[in-house]
């Protein structure tokens, strides 16, 4: 009870916002804030295209600043290791078409081991990162909206992602796409960096290994290299092609390791056919 003879303030009521409406502005904001990560990476992807970025990783760069790329490496050889993977990470994330360019550097530069695990890390990093902006960009809606048939695609791919994987990683394929679309299929992060990782190796090695041996092919060509710069012409370039690091025997070894991949998928297919009674088949 209010006591008497004293004044009582009412105060007025101001306008009152529904829950659901601030619900659905909060969850508006977190939407678009999930695109910001996706935005800024095609910003900066089609600026280094735009500037013409991508051209600058070339063996013709390594060649060009070797006198300083050795001293600095003498200095800082941690340092230079950690900015290789930095740089393959950035190109793997930007889908950048110089993975085998980097690899063979890597091998040049640190010799087989370290230019190879260099290569598996920054890959993986890359990949990582297209991974990461898939799912947290895309993944949820997609499989929110998806029809049936996408539905039961996406949890048969997860059953099995890290062989799926593995086998991707192995065969000549886009890396992107593997990296999105197991993002987008909710794949677990441990089960994708593990099967990127080791799917990475033996490609890796190959291309360190050619890369540490690449030193006899560069002295050939650095005289008539150096000779081009000299002139200033454009069209200076240190020959290498992939077709001579990846022969067709190496490529069908790299076929056979990945079909090796699936066979736990297939032994475990096979299993649960049997294991079903008639009539009880999905």
């Amino acid at each position: 009870m209010v006591p008497t003879g004293l004044p009582v303030k009412y105060k007025r009521p101001g306008p009152t916002i529904p829950s659901g409406d601030l619900n659905m502005t909060e969850t508006s904001s977190g939407r678009l804030g999930r695109f910001i990560p996706l935005v800024l990476v095609l910003f900066a992807v089609t600026a280094a295209y735009a500037m013409g970025w991508h051209q600058v990783l070339s063996l013709e760069t390594v060649v060009g600043n070797r006198a300083a790329i050795d001293a600095f490496m003498n200095n800082h050889r941690v340092a230079a290791v950690l900015a290789y993977v930095g740089l393959y990470a950035a190109a793997t994330a930007g889908a950048l078409p110089a993975g085998a360019v980097l690899a063979v550097a890597g091998g040049f530069l640190f010799g087989t081991l370290t230019g190879a695990l260099g290569a598996t890390m920054g890959s993986t990093l890359g990949a990582s990162v297209l991974y990461v902006l898939a799912r947290s960009a895309f993944g949820e809606r997609i499989m929110r909206n998806a029809g049936s048939w996408l539905a039961v695609f996406a949890a048969g791919f997860r059953a099995d992602a890290f062989y799926y994987i593995l086998f991707l990683r192995l065969v000549p394929s886009p890396s992107w796409v593997t990296s999105m679309g197991a993002g987008l299929f909710g794949v677990r992060p441990a089960v994708f960096v593990a099967a990127t990782a080791l799917g990475r190796m033996p490609g890796s090695f190959v291309f360190a290994l050619f890369g540490s041996g690449f030193g006899s092919v560069i002295a050939a060509q650095e005289a008539t290299f150096a000779g081009c710069v000299a002139q200033g012409l454009d069209d200076c370039r240190v020959t290498f092609d992939p077709a001579d690091v990846l022969t067709p025997t190496l490529l069908v070894g790299f076929i056979g390791l990945a079909l090796l991949a699936l066979v736990p998928v297939a032994a475990r297919r096979l299993l649960m056919r049997r294991a079903t009674p008639i009539g009880h088949e999905p």
